[in-house]
């Protein structure tokens, strides 16, 4: 890489290959990136739905569900709205299968994951906004990590810039036979062959400044019922709509010659600020088998639950007899590292 580029992009390995092979079987650096943020979404959700007063391995749980849905999802968007390359003339029907070469739709993974989500909650008894809200931060985080993956595959940036951070991209061959091989093939000449916009990196950043709206705004607003959920995808959709437009990798487009996720982004912010506006119920108060257990006072009897609901002021106002600091929310013990 240049000297110049990025500081999260300097201490990754080179990006000479998107594969490392460990005998006969291919280690792809974009699923070791999509596992790694299946895993920090789960145990961020978790200490999340733990602190809202859910049980432990709930979340875990319902992921058992929820994750197979959205990689069927994602890939399912990806190859419908990318058809000919699959199933058009001299298309590769099977290359709809090789989800490791890359192509995983955002909008189809959450659309069918919040279907497995919904078995899953069902299952264990606990609401989806619920869950939702719970597992929001964690999973625009693992958006921007799967991004990574865009890095090692030399995939979804845009155009030709001389901006000091951008991305040098190389020609890329098979070693064995010498033809070229974008996806597992070798850098063998460290000539760029352009210098590019990484628009794979502007929506990694923008995703990580989402998580932190959604968390500040969960603990701001005692968001609930799905709102922080909401927030999420309206946060996630501005960004996309204007870094989609930068991009140059083939799209199929829509009204004349508008790329399909600009449009589906656009609708589906709107859609996210419409039910922040109009759902204003209180966070709810987890109650059944998915609640954790009422701690136990020190004669074995069960101890009397603290109504959280009830204690909460509004900014500004104070309890009778207490100091002017603001009561903490419970559920931000889920966004603190131990």
């Amino acid at each position: 890489m240049s000297p110049a580029v990025v500081a999260v992009l300097a201490y990754l390995p080179s990006p000479d290959r998107g594969v490392w092979m460990i005998g006969p079987i291919p280690i792809r650096a974009y699923a070791l990136c999509i596992i790694a943020g299946i895993v920090v979404a789960v145990w961020w959700g978790e200490r999340r739905f733990v602190a809202r007063g859910g049980q432990e391995g709930t979340v875990t749980d319902i992921a058992v569900f929820a994750v197979p849905f959205g990689l069927v999802g994602g890939r399912l968007y990806h190859v419908m709205t990318d058809w000919q390359t699959y199933f058009g003339p001299g298309g590769d029907p099977l290359g709809a299968l090789r989800i490791w070469e890359g192509g995983l739709g955002i909008w189809g993974a959450i659309a069918l994951g919040a279907v497995g989500a919904l078995i899953g909650c069902r299952r264990r008894g606990v609401p989806l906004g619920f869950f939702a809200d719970a597992v929001a931060p964690g999973i625009v985080v693992a958006q921007a990590i799967g991004r990574l993956g865009n890095w090692f595959n030399q995939e979804l940036y845009g155009a030709p810039t001389t901006l000091p951070w951008g991305l040098e991209i190389y020609d890329r061959v098979d070693p064995a036979t010498g033809l070229p091989d974008a996806l597992g093939g070798v850098a063998v000449d460290h000539t760029a062959v352009q210098v590019v916009h990484p628009t794979f990196l502007y929506e990694l950043l923008w995703n990580l400044l989402v998580a932190g709206l959604v968390v500040w705004a969960d603990r701001r607003f005692r968001l609930g019922h799905g709102r922080a959920f909401a927030v999420y995808v309206a946060g996630y959709t501005a960004g996309r709509f204007w870094i989609e437009q930068m991009r140059t990798d083939h799209a199929t487009r829509v009204f004349g010659d508008i790329r399909i996720n600009v449009v589906v982004a656009a609708l589906v912010f709107t859609a996210a600020v419409l039910y922040i506006a109009l759902v204003r119920k209180p966070r709810e108060v987890l109650e059944g088998p998915a609640a954790a257990p009422a701690a136990q006072a020190p004669d074995g009897a069960a101890a009397e639950p603290q109504d959280t609901e009830s204690q909460h002021t509004e900014p500004g106002e104070e309890r009778a007899g207490e100091g002017p600091d603001k009561e903490k929310d419970p559920a931000e013990a889920g966004d603190r590292t131990t």
